[in-house]
């Protein structure tokens, strides 16, 4: 590459150089500071809510500072050549296949704010002498900053190589417009994915933790295929590291042997959502699945098989307003805009032990008036209190606290 400036001092070169070699043993506290604000600048929900995805920004991250700094410890203080190896060629493949278009600039503008806040304090910790302070920064400015205009231009060109190359891509950037809630005729999206939508689906979400293991990963497809019998199942390739999956037929399918076989596939983990109709089953079932995937992987567990049914309560808890809003409404159904008095009656019932004499006294009621309310309001519920009454207090009480968080438009 050009030098666009001349080489430092040797004090300069070799003060960058030990600085170098110093943060070189703190990689992960450093990409812990700004590998999320980064992924968050890119401004591409599609990319936030997948966490296999996430997850290969973060090594993208990671793999630029070791780039950056192993170079200036070989040859401290100049230009220094992005380094796109097939790892982050995939992650660029599998993003320009879903029509994912982050904000790659914007990223690196946060990351390279929080990472230059940390190289000057290590420079002025270990810079006594002023002007080899001055040396230092002003010629590391010039490389860091020209290193993030290289950096970026390399992420745009591998981005267009990719869209050149990719004729295949047309099924998985349908299937992430479908997911994203773009307007689509049912018949149209059948016809281009060659899967009936009209039916009931399970989505499910494949992935494993280490890239080296996708050999396993894409081997336990063909057996939940064979575990899924009679279902039709549709697959599609996310990222590097995790499958897509949708299982469908004319009843709601049964997973019990899924997991069986997923329960042997080595290091595959799966998440999977509840059952949906249609289109919008279809997205929401894959919607559930996602969450779960990134439920698990933002709490550090270490679970083979998830079903979002059984965690949403905890990520409802974990996660944003949003999540809170789809929590109550998916539980309490047409109760969550009914009469307050009825949900009122209900949340009181329960957290009385079920004794609609306490109930009663507590909310100055009749206790027959107690009786119909909570009757009515167990009518009402998607999920039954007998069911499930951990899930139906806590949602009642998420609405007792923001009661307009199931008005139309919020989130």
């Amino acid at each position: 590459m050009q030098e666009l400036w001349p080489p430092p001092s040797r004090e300069v070169a070799e003060a960058i150089r030990s600085l170098c070699r110093r943060l070189l043993t703190e990689t992960e506290a450093l990409v812990e500071a700004f590998a999320r604000p980064s992924l968050v600048a890119q401004n591409d929900p599609a990319l936030l809510a997948d966490a296999s995805l996430v997850e290969e920004d973060r090594e993208l991250n990671r793999s630029d500072l070791v780039q950056w700094l192993t170079a200036n410890i070989q040859r401290p203080g100049r230009r220094v050549e992005p380094y796109v190896g097939p790892r982050t060629t995939a992650y660029i493949n599998d993003l320009v296949s879903r029509g994912i278009a982050p904000d790659f600039a914007d990223a690196w503008r946060v990351a390279l704010g929080i990472g230059w806040r940390r190289w000057l304090e290590e420079c002025v910790a270990h810079c006594a002498d002023p002007g080899l302070l001055v040396g230092v920064l002003d010629v590391s400015a010039k490389s860091l900053a020209q290193y993030a205009l290289d950096s970026v231009a390399a992420l745009r060109e591998a981005g267009l190589a990719a869209a050149m190359g990719n004729a295949g891509a047309e099924a998985i950037a349908l299937i992430q417009l479908i997911a994203d809630g773009a307007p689509m005729a049912e018949d149209l999206a059948e016809g281009r994915l060659r899967y009936r939508l009209a039916r009931w689906h399970v989505g499910l979400v494949l992935w494993v933790d280490d890239p080296d293991r996708v050999d396993a990963l894409d081997g336990a497809i063909p057996a939940v295929r064979a575990a899924a019998a009679g279902r039709s199942p549709l697959v599609a390739r996310a990222s590097a590291t995790s499958r897509w999956l949708w299982l469908s037929g004319p009843d709601i399918p049964d997973l019990h042997h899924v997991e069986k076989v997923l329960a042997t596939a080595d290091e595959v983990r799966a998440a999977v959502g509840r059952p949906g109709h249609g289109l919008e089953g279809f997205r929401s079932s894959h919607q559930d699945a996602l969450a779960a995937q990134a439920l698990v992987t933002r709490l550090g567990s270490g679970r083979r098989f998830t079903a979002y049914a059984d965690v949403e309560l905890i990520d409802a808890v974990t996660k944003d307003r949003a999540g809170a809003r789809r929590f109550v409404v998916n539980t309490l159904g047409p109760l969550a805009e009914a009469d307050a008095a009825l949900r009122q009656a209900l949340l009181t019932y329960v957290q009385c032990g079920f004794n609609t004499t306490r109930a009663a006294a507590n909310l100055y009621a009749h206790r027959n008036t107690v009786e119909r309310r909570v009757s009515r309001a167990n009518e009402l519920s998607a999920v039954k209190v007998e069911d499930n009454p951990t899930h139906v207090a806590a949602a009642l009480l998420v609405l007792d606290i923001a009661p307009g968080i199931v008005a139309t438009g919020q989130s």
